[in-house]
């Protein structure tokens, strides 16, 4: 990834609360030749298994699922905030009917076999370990239960952060 420098998790100085929640990233999957992003506020950092790791949620819904449920890497890549209207665009419109690349003038680049962005101040590279579907049986506050008028439950991808990358 040129112009970028590899860090390890420890370096992350970014609040992740803030970071995923309110600055948003871009969730990737697939290879250089056959990709597909989507923006993300839902994610969590941290350590399981004694490895550090990321998990990243997508509906089934999302083209994104795709390319996530065939891959064994994804990717999150965060942005300054003139790259909003990017992942605003990213967010609102499918893979399937948009070339996300060419609407919002991001540079796809490869990253460890997965697909990161140029314009990205940080990435963060997974390699899937586990996944697994949300039940909604085992919510135990029924008012989540509203965030999902469609059914369309989200499933949780757990993956290893194999590397960590900024500018």
């Amino acid at each position: 990834m040129e112009n970028f420098m590899q860090f390890g998790v420890e370096d992350i100085t970014d609040n992740p609360f803030k970071l995923i929640n309110k600055d948003w990233m871009l969730v990737t999957a697939g290879d250089i030749n056959s990709w597909n992003t989507l923006t993300a506020s839902w994610g969590t950092l941290g350590i399981l298994w004694h490895k550090p790791v990321a998990t990243v949620y997508i509906r089934p819904t999302r083209h994104t699922f795709e390319f996530t449920e065939k891959n064994e890497i994804f990717t999150m890549s965060f942005f300054t905030e003139e790259h909003r209207d990017a992942l605003k665009f990213c967010g609102s419109h499918s893979g399937r009917d948009y070339d996300k690349a060419a609407e919002t003038g991001l540079t796809p680049v490869q990253a460890h076999g997965g697909v990161a962005f140029a314009e990205a101040r940080q990435v963060i590279i997974c390699r899937k370990l586990y996944a697994e579907d949300i039940k909604p049986e085992l919510f135990l506050d029924e008012k989540i239960e509203e965030l999902y008028p469609k059914k369309d439950y989200h499933k949780a991808y757990v993956g290893e952060i194999i590397g960590v990358y900024r500018k």
